[in-house]
């Protein structure tokens, strides 16, 4: 099993985290981990990004990865904060081959038959596929999978918790990305560490059956 399967594999959802304040990323992680969502998708939206990766490294039981990674600069910089692996919101020739010669488990996103075939000719098998409902939905993935058999997928956009097992009873997706489970604190605020945690147990919870 490859890296980057294996932490699609650790949860049926990754949060997907926007951190505006280093100080929001310890309590948010701990409540994650302790509501049974390991893998943590912290995204370099905000200044306070690659702090939060360094923050959330030292919770225990977490794995700490960076999201809306678009370039080889960016992956080196999450790469030296600790990041144990990459995801990206589309795919290019330059941030695969970074990607390959860190040997950082690389999760990126593709929308078009055309993206994965440039995944599969740099050796990727394992796709974000985003964004999940713009992009047509669950008919959409399904249709684009089918010439794609030794593929996984891991869905981010749109995605609920109401939405979240019909997508997880497609076989090829192995997980879901969602920014449900983790929400936007603005500065100053304090994290509510309860309601984190109950959200991300009701997410661990999901077994891909329809409801």
């Amino acid at each position: 099993m490859k890296p980057i399967e294996t932490i699609m594999l650790t949860a049926p959802v990754i949060p997907v985290i926007v951190i505006d304040d280093v100080r929001h990323a310890v309590p948010l992680a701990e409540a994650l981990v302790a509501g049974g969502l390991r893998v943590l998708e912290i995204t370099l939206r905000t200044p306070a990004a690659l702090d939060a990766i360094r923050a959330m490294k030292q919770v225990s039981g977490a794995i700490v990865g960076a999201g809306t990674v678009t370039n080889a600069a960016e992956l080196h910089a999450v790469i030296e904060a600790g990041s144990e692996f990459v995801v990206s919101p589309g795919l290019t020739d330059s941030l695969a081959d970074a990607a390959a010669e860190t040997d950082t488990p690389f999760l990126p996103g593709i929308a078009t038959a055309g993206d994965i075939m440039r995944g599969l000719d740099k050796g990727l098998e394992h796709f974000k596929f985003f964004p999940a409902v713009a992009a047509g939905g669950l008919p959409a993935l399904k249709a684009l999978a089918a010439p794609f058999g030794q593929c996984s997928f891991c869905p981010t956009g749109g995605i609920s918790l109401r939405n979240a097992p019909e997508w997880l009873a497609f076989d090829p997706v192995l997980c879901v990305g969602g920014s449900w489970v983790a929400p936007r604190y603005a500065s100053g605020d304090a994290v509510d560490g309860d309601h984190v945690a109950a959200l991300a147990r009701n997410a661990a919870a999901l077994r891909g059956e329809d409801s």
